[in-house]
């Protein structure tokens, strides 16, 4: 599935902060990869702490090559023996278990060692869905059970937002529970109101909601 050509490399200095997007990688239709530093996003980054990714030291460097070996080494290792529960969370189909970019892209990139995520800009293609955490969950304190998983939730485009010009808030009936991730946001503007499935996927909670993971669906 052709879904996304770019994946944004996305970094916070911790758990409730703002994210910085600091990087592209590109697929080209060469099926060659580059990956390049967002300037104005490092400038910002770099005021709360941000290095650059070990293996891409020169910011001001366009890269190629091994660029999606190199990321590529977040996956989880096809030989683990729950690896077929990790690709089943995030729905990953069979076709596309070694497809790398694919994997990226819908997986995050997620470790819990550093605060890189990957942000795929995703495309309104027939069968899109994919999973996203919304942001700014924790600081809500919704308590544990408000959100179910299956729930069906609602969506409005925050077009004055100040920080960022593709923000999505997400609502559960009135109940605001967060944001889009920023460039998963940038769908819901592409297609507008209304017209993409949001359902609650899985809940980190204790006590309070400290994540929430939803399906978007077209």
């Amino acid at each position: 599935m052709d879904d996304f050509e770019k994946i944004y490399l996305s970094w916070r200095p911790g758990q409730g902060k703002r994210r910085h997007i600091v990087g592209v990688l590109e697929h080209h239709h060469d099926d060659k990869f580059t990956f390049d530093y967002d300037k104005k996003g490092i400038e910002e980054a770099i005021k709360e702490g941000f290095s650059p990714y070990t293996e891409f030291a020169d910011t001001q460097k366009t890269y190629n090559g091994n660029v999606l070996d190199v990321f590529a080494q977040r996956l989880m290792k096809p030989e683990r023996s729950d690896v077929q529960t990790f690709y089943n969370f995030w729905e990953i189909e069979p076709q596309f278990i070694n497809d790398k970019f694919y994997l990226l892209g819908h997986t995050q990139g997620l470790l819990p060692t550093d605060n890189f995520e990957f942000l795929a800009e995703y495309k309104p293609v027939t069968g899109l869905h994919f999973l996203t955490d919304l942001a700014r969950v924790a600081e809500r304190e919704l308590i544990s059970n408000s959100v179910m998983q299956g729930d069906k939730l609602r969506y409005r485009l925050d077009k004055n937002n100040q920080y960022y010009s593709y923000a999505v808030k997400v609502y559960k009936g009135d109940i605001e529970l967060g944001f889009i991730k920023k460039i998963h946001s940038k769908i819901f503007y592409e297609v507008g109101e209304k017209k993409l499935n949001l359902t609650v996927k899985a809940i980190d909670q204790n006590g309070i909601i400290k994540r929430i993971f939803v399906k978007v669906s077209v």
